[in-house]
């Protein structure tokens, strides 16, 4: 839905939407980078990835710089240290074992003042039924750790960062629209995950911080 802003966005949508600045999109497939684009048109966006996963000739050329990296396997040296405005995690922790290793790396990329925006599933969808797509957590099998808030905040806490929001993810917008969502799918025969049931079922948390001044 084009013209409801991306939850991932949410939380610095409004400071943002008209400032040029930098974006870090760690996990940028699925046309991520026109994506940002269209919601902060001034933004310089960089994305990184294991590959170019869904990714047309029209996002790389939006890309300010693509970092080709394995997160499992190797380190984040190549990407600047007090460059970032913006860095953005969003359901990629869930797929390697050093996520947080991964956050603690990203803190220095980050400029003073700069945000962070980290989502990825919850303990609690381990409890949801399985659905084809991803409801329950081991319903996608490339999601292979769970990930606690805690110790996300503790990490970001220890490299001087101050947690603006975090908790369960909760979309209103998107449950809002959830009952239309739900009937178009079962028209088209679509799984009935993502997009509002996630929110309303509790299936994600985040951490929206700051590093601080």
């Amino acid at each position: 839905m084009k013209f409801i802003v991306p939850v991932k966005f949410k939380k610095f949508y409004k400071e943002y939407k008209s400032k040029s600045f930098t974006i870090l999109d760690v996990g940028c497939g699925n046309h991520a980078p026109s994506s940002t684009k269209n919601w902060f048109p001034h933004c310089r966006y960089f994305g990184v990835d294991k590959e170019m996963y869904n990714i047309a000739a029209y996002d790389v050329e939006i890309m300010e710089k693509f970092y080709k990296l394995d997160l499992r396997e190797q380190a984040l040296n190549d990407i600047p240290n007090n460059f970032f405005n913006v860095a953005i995690v969003s359901h990629i922790i869930e797929h390697i074992p050093n996520g947080i290793d991964v956050i603690e790396e990203l803190t220095c990329k980050l400029i003073k003042g700069g945000k962070i925006y980290i989502e990825y599933p919850s303990v609690r969808s381990l409890s949801f039924p399985q659905s084809k797509g991803s409801l329950q957590f081991c319903d996608d099998p490339s999601h292979i750790k769970l990930y606690d808030l805690k110790e996300v905040c503790n990490v970001l806490l220890a490299n001087d960062f101050r947690i603006l929001k975090a908790g369960v993810r909760r979309d209103w917008v998107g449950i809002l629209f959830l009952p239309a969502i739900l009937f178009i799918k079962l028209l088209r025969k679509e799984p009935l995950t993502g997009f509002g049931l996630w929110d309303l079922m509790g299936f994600a948390e985040y951490v929206y911080a700051e590093k601080k001044e």
